[in-house]
């Protein structure tokens, strides 16, 4: 992989942001193909901590550490992770944290993967090495079960026929490559011309149960709340709705002030812990949509942190988690 050939969406709005400075610790929670993180390097000075669950990401950004002078460090793990990996690093407070969500291009473009009905290969998904495949969920997974997973991760309507259509094909052979999921959705998901494919809301469905990435990005937000020093700052780059809908929650239940009204006593409530940069998401411009579309859905947030302390996780998780799932709970 030739990471200096990606360039990540918004990558200059992102950047300009986190406004890295001399003397600064940041930390890129998504490295990907690495754009952010030549940005950060980019000013002279800096310390950079990145992170990726991803394998082959951290392998093809072995170049940049090498180039970096001892500035960048490279770790394999979850971005959920972030403040026990600056820890681990002797970082207990940095200036700003960046994160772009969601599965890559890069990713999308290896059948071996499994993540695109596009390019047939095997059903995983995995962005990392460890823990069940697309395959072994839609093997052992409830009708019941499959159908909330693909219709609240993939938003797909149709979810009860797909997951119906799904256990009675998996009772006559296993269903292990995109091709032959992509194929028992389109039987019974009708699209006209002119639409998405109709197995595009399953297979993201199935990929955000398989990497837990809403539970992610939400351990993750938090994470970055308790390590940004006051005035570091926070920019998340998200790609739909489901995972702009938590990050736009997150800082705007953090940025929150007062408690009452004018008829009611003032509710108790923690100090923000952040100061919104963006009051509405930055999205990208007409060239680079025309370059490339997956800019389309793209949205930034951004805050800055103040000297308030952490709010802390939040409430749980109110969908269906993975471990309960693949053990039929």
């Amino acid at each position: 992989m030739n990471s200096a050939a990606h360039i990540p969406v918004l990558g200059r709005e992102a950047v300009d942001y986190l406004a890295p400075r001399a003397g600064g610790i940041y930390v890129d929670a998504t490295f990907g193909g690495g754009g952010y993180s030549r940005a950060i390097l980019d000013v002279q000075g800096t310390r950079l901590i990145a992170i990726d669950r991803d394998r082959t990401a951290i392998a093809g950004g072995f170049e940049l550490v090498d180039r970096s002078a001892g500035r960048l460090t490279l770790v394999e793990d979850r971005f959920s992770n972030l403040a026990e990996v600056c820890a681990a690093q002797g970082v207990d407070a940095v200036d700003g944290v960046v994160m772009d969500v969601g599965v890559s291009s890069m990713q999308l473009d290896q059948a071996g993967r499994g993540f695109s009905f596009r390019l047939d290969g095997p059903l995983d998904m995995r962005m990392g090495q460890a823990g069940p495949t697309a395959a072994d969920v839609v093997a052992r997974a409830s009708e019941g079960d499959l159908a909330d997973i693909i219709y609240l991760f993939g938003e797909e309507r149709h979810s009860r026929k797909v997951a119906r259509a799904i256990v009675a094909a998996r009772q006559e052979t296993p269903i292990t490559t995109t091709r032959a999921l992509a194929d028992i959705v389109a039987r019974v998901v009708r699209s006209k011309p002119g639409d998405i494919h109709p197995a595009t809301r399953t297979f993201q469905g199935l990929r955000i149960f398989v990497n837990e990435e809403l539970d992610e990005l939400k351990t993750a937000l938090a994470a970055a709340e308790r390590v940004l020093r006051p005035g570091g700052r926070l920019v998340v780059v998200s790609f739909h709705s489901l995972e702009d809908r938590i990050v736009k929650t997150f800082l705007s239940e953090r940025a929150k002030t007062g408690g009452g009204s004018r008829h009611l006593p003032e509710v108790a409530q923690a100090a923000p812990s952040f100061q919104l940069l963006t009051r509405r998401p930055v999205v990208a411009g007409d060239d680079e949509v025309a370059h490339n579309p997956r800019a389309r859905s793209a949205k930034l947030r951004a805050a800055e942190r103040t000297s308030a302390p952490a709010h802390g996780e939040g409430e749980p998780s109110s969908w269906p988690s993975l471990a309960d799932v693949m053990r039929g709970g």
